[in-house]
This record gives structure tokens, sequence and C-alpha cells, in this order.
């Protein structure tokens, strides 16, 4: 196993692990993420690997989004270079991955952390696992969901759950369709490897040309529209009210708007 600064990766029975480690909560910043880019290229180019798992090595949380430091008092030039890791080039790095990811969620999946798990082909959810897209109430805007999300739950589900900022459980996240599966927490980890076997056990050509098949099907415009995501999250993150947001947030005060 290697264990960089900020994630694990190591690789077992043709399946690449990559826990993220970055206590307390998984927050992501330049060098989290500019690591998972790194581990998925290193994945996608060892041929001995069939296919990917994304986890937390932490109790409690899978990410928590973002760390809030990239974006206060921060220039619309700023946000965009972390945001072209975030939402550019993981979705390309995905994309080309050439075979299957599993994101295994456990504990709370919040903003840029979902961000991370839509990107694999699969997510896994413990029985306590939490999501949501909090950033309206810092005065954001989840700005990239807004590309996929209501394909997959639903026009109007979407814009509640991305206008109201509310987190819900791993139950909820099931029945609108947005994970696969949940599973006891203790049993998520084997839960994931045990599907990563099962693709791991297919034939690597079928997989790489079945899978790539599978991304353009379904692509739906999605890479054409991350440059708008970037363009719009940079431009509301710059604004007087997202600036108060995050200040009333580390301040544990609501925001005057």
């Amino acid at each position: 196993m290697n264990t960089i600064a900020n994630l694990r990766y190591e690789v077992a029975d043709r399946i690449a692990e990559i826990s993220l480690d970055r206590p307390p909560v998984n927050a992501l910043n330049l060098a989290l993420l500019a690591e998972l880019i790194e581990a998925l290229r290193r994945a996608a180019a060892d041929e001995s690997v069939r296919a990917v798992l994304l986890a937390s090595a932490l109790p409690r949380a899978f990410s928590a989004g973002l760390d809030l430091d990239l974006l206060r008092g921060k220039s619309g030039t700023e946000v965009r270079a972390f945001l072209d890791r975030l939402y550019v080039e993981l979705s390309d790095v995905q994309y080309n991955l050439g075979k299957p990811s599993i994101a295994a969620v456990g504990g709370a999946a919040r903003g840029g952390g979902m961000t991370l798990a839509i990107s694999c082909d699969v997510l896994l959810a413990g029985q306590s696992a939490t999501f949501g897209y909090p950033e309206i109430d810092l005065g954001l805007v989840p700005a990239i969901h807004f590309v996929h999300l209501p394909r997959i739950v639903g026009r109007h589900r979407a814009f509640e759950l991305l206008f109201s900022g509310r987190a819900f459980a791993a139950d909820e996240a099931a029945t609108i369709g947005l994970v696969s599966r949940i599973v006891p927490d203790e049993e998520l980890r084997d839960a994931a490897r045990s599907l990563a076997g099962t693709f791991a056990g297919k034939s690597v050509t079928a997989m790489r040309l079945g899978r790539a098949a599978f991304m353009r099907a379904n692509d739906l415009d999605f890479r054409r529209s991350v440059g708008d995501a970037v363009e719009l999250f940079c431009n509301v993150a710059t604004t007087d009210d997202a600036q108060e947001g995050l200040r009333a947030f580390q301040e544990k005060r609501p925001p005057r708007w």
C-alpha cells in the first residue's frame, strides 16, 4: 500500500483501492484532488488493475466537500484553478478510465464530496451514509450537479434537493436512484470489493469497449456542460453574498444577506 499525504493507494486482487485520508472530514483542497486524479490515472495505466474502488479511510465522512479556504477572499481565477481539477480533470480521467469505478460512500457526502462520488460508475452506500448539497446555504451553487442530477432523479426532485440544501439519508438516496444499493456499514468495503471483483472477472476487452460505449451513450452533453458549470460557480463564489455566507459559516452565525 502506498500512503500519500491525503490518500492511500493499494492494488489487490486486480482492484485498485483509493482511500481518501485527510482528517477530519476529507475536505477537498488542491493537493487532495491532485493526488486523487493521479491515483486514477495510475489505475487506468496499470494493466493488472481491472476495477477501481473509491472510499474513505475515515469512519464518519466520505467527504464533507470543499475546503472553504479555497473560496474565502479568492479571485475568480484562483477559484477556477481548483474547479479545473474538480470538474474538468476529474470528469476526464473518469471518462477515460477504461475500467469500472465504484464509490463506497460511508458517513457524510456533501457538496464536492458528492461530485467525487457521482464521478464513479456505481455508488454503494452504508446504512448511516448521508448526502446533501449545502452550497446554497453558503451563498454558493452546486453548479456541476445542475447538469447530471435532474437526469438521475428528475427535474423537480433535483431542484428541491439542490436549492433546499437539506441532508438526506441513504434510504432516500436509494429510493430516488442516486445510489445503487445500501449495505450495513460494517460490510460496505467488502460489498464494494465483491462487486469490483465481479467486474474484474469479466473480459477486459468487453469491459473496456462496452464501458466506453456506455459513457458515450450516457454522456448527454455532460462534458460539454462542465465549462458552463465552472463559469457559474466562479461567478457566484466571488459575489458579496457568497463571501458573507463563508464568513458566517466560519463564525458560526446566520448569514446577513
